[in-house]
C-alpha cells in the first residue's frame, strides 16, 4: 500500500459512513463482506482536508484504471445513484467500488468479489476538475 493507509477527504469520509451505516440491510453476502472490510478499514484511515489529499488517491469521480488476471479496464468510480455500468461508472458500494476507495495508484488489493477472491492492481487515478 503506497500511503500505509486509506487516505480519504473529510467529507467523504462522513458520507461513506452514513450510505454504508444502511448497508446492514443488503442481502447480498458479498456485498455484507465488502462493506464490512470497508468499515474496519475505515477505522485505520487517515482523513484528511481536500486540500491535503494526494491526486493519486480514488475518490468519489476518480477515473480508475485497473488490472486484474481477467481485464484491464477503466471506469469513473461515482455514488450508487449516478452508477451506470453501460459507462464505465460503478457505485463506490459495489463490491469492486468498495475495494478501490481511498487507495492509491500502484496499489494492489486482494478483495472478495461474486465470482471469488481477485487480486486488482490500481494502474492509473485521473481527478475529474
Amino acid at each position: 500500500m503506497k500511503y500505509n493507509t486509506l487516505i480519504i477527504e473529510k467529507k467523504e469520509y462522513d458520507l461513506i459512513k452514513r450510505i454504508i451505516s444502511m448497508g446492514k440491510y443488503q442481502k447480498d453476502d458479498t456485498y455484507k463482506t465488502s462493506i464490512s472490510k470497508l468499515k474496519e478499514e475505515l477505522t485505520k484511515a487517515q482523513i484528511v482536508k481536500k486540500d491535503k489529499l494526494p491526486n493519486d488517491v480514488i475518490r468519489f469521480n476518480s477515473y480508475v484504471t485497473i488490472k486484474t488476471p481477467f481485464l484491464e479496464k477503466t471506469y469513473q468510480l461515482v455514488t450508487p445513484e449516478h452508477s451506470d455500468l453501460k459507462n464505465n461508472k460503478i457505485s463506490f458500494l459495489a463490491p469492486m467500488g468498495l475495494a478501490l476507495f481511498g487507495y492509491a495508484k500502484d496499489d494492489e488489493i486482494t478483495w472478495h468479489f461474486p465470482s471469488g477472491e481477485s487480486t486488482i492492481k490500481i494502474i492509473d487515478v485521473t481527478q475529474t476538475s
